[in-house]
């Protein structure tokens, strides 16, 4: 049996065809600068997703940095932003490529058969990856997790799949995407199917400037979880500013197990370095010289506020044990239904920042209870979950 290299005429096979798809809209030209700030997105978001992780990690080659104070408010708050404004891009990009899933191989020789497979493969690879990433990332900024595997492991591996197949996308269609870029949006382009001649319900412009609206009102309706006057309009914000004392509350004091705990006279924090150890009841604490600092308190889910935090410096407690601020600590909460976070590693580059409190005060009133009363760390340009409530004890490692 002969292999021919024609393959048999579209209206024998079943199923859409490319003829199927006769509008102008679905182009080369369109669809290589939606994939462009698609891919600006997906760059920025990767990479604060990266300092992110790093900064939760409890060991660190090149120590975390602690200014400026607001650092990682703002890389987290991009982080969620360009991953919101990602959906409606996806989208549309989407649906300009449509068309290609249904393009035969040009011919039935092995080895173009081999490239159009790897190259549909990347493609199937590159699109499963982006709407996993942005499904489980949205779904986390609400808290709302249905699956069963752990978030910030999948989210990291899956987000390098997914980095990984867009540079090799690009690097097969960068020839196209060259050529889509350096003419006028609306010429013929010699990538266009011959089918596609009909104008649609738009011009090629009216459909990119719909989708960039789209995207910034994608943006609008979410930052206001980081910049606080655009909170009145940001329904996507879950959490704009609403919480006791005017911040957020991700994991209460009922939902930890702490409300009994919390408001015993028997609570002290064991402060811990070598052999030598001290109990320090709230009026020890309060007793000792206080400082004011307005720090942020940034989340992962994308949510920030601003807060005046009264307490006792972490230095001034450790020299109670003799230990230097050029140290790492571990700290550890009471709570009891804590899976998560309930112990982290409190790098030295934090224990020296005289900023970094054991508070006691928020907005000069005593700790709300889901804030984390009796005693809480705070820390500056630190991620909101190693924020540590309900604090029960501070170790110096050795």
């Amino acid at each position: 049996m002969r292999i021919v290299d024609r393959l048999p005429a579209p209206s024998d096979l079943p199923g859409p065809t490319p003829e199927s798809f006769t509008s102008r809209l679905r182009s080369p030209a369109v669809a290589a600068r939606i994939g462009l700030w698609l891919g600006i997105s997906f760059a920025v978001c990767f990479v604060t997703g990266l300092l992110s992780h790093y900064a939760q990690n409890p060991t660190q080659p090149i120590p975390f940095p602690s200014s400026p104070s607001w650092g990682y408010r703002v890389t987290q708050g991009l982080h969620v932003v360009t991953g919101t404004a990602s959906v409606p891009l996806l989208i549309v990009k989407l649906w300009t490529v449509y068309p290609k899933l249904f393009e035969r191989p040009p011919s039935l020789r092995l080895r173009v058969l081999v490239l159009t497979t790897l190259e549909r493969v990347s493609i199937a690879v590159l699109v499963a990856a982006s709407i996993f990433m942005l499904v489980s990332g949205l779904t986390n900024t609400a808290s709302w997790y249905v699956w069963k595997f752990g978030f910030r492991p999948a989210h990291y591996g899956v987000a390098f799949v997914t980095i990984g197949a867009l540079v090799v996308h690009v690097a097969v269609k960068l020839p196209v995407i060259r050529e889509a870029l350096g003419a006028p949006v609306d010429a013929r382009h010699s990538h266009d199917r011959d089918t596609a001649v009909e104008q649609g319900v738009m011009s090629r412009r009216a459909l990119l400037r719909t989708t960039w609206l789209a995207a910034g009102t994608a943006v609008v309706l979410t930052a206001g979880q980081t910049v606080p006057w655009l909170r009145q309009v940001s329904v996507f914000g879950i959490r704009s500013g609403n919480g006791p004392q005017g911040i957020p509350v991700n994991r209460s004091a009922e939902a930890a197990g702490v409300l009994e705990s919390a408001r015993s006279e028997a609570w002290r924090l064991t402060v811990t370095h070598g052999d030598r150890t001290v109990e320090l009841s709230r009026p020890d604490l309060l007793a000792m010289p206080q400082r004011t600092e307005t720090l942020p308190i940034a989340c992962v889910e994308g949510w920030s506020a601003n807060g005046t935090w009264t307490g006792v410096r972490l230095s001034d407690v450790l020299a109670l044990v003799g230990a230097s601020p050029d140290s790492d600590v571990t700290v550890s909460s009471f709570q009891e239904n804590g899976p998560y976070y309930t112990v982290n590693t409190l790098q030295k580059t934090f224990v020296a920042d005289d900023r970094t409190l054991l508070a006691l005060d928020l907005g000069g009133e005593p700790l709300d209870l889901d804030h984390g009363y009796p005693c809480r760390l705070i820390a500056p340009n630190r991620p909101g979950v190693l924020q540590t409530k309900w604090l029960g004890s501070v170790e110096v490692q050795a």
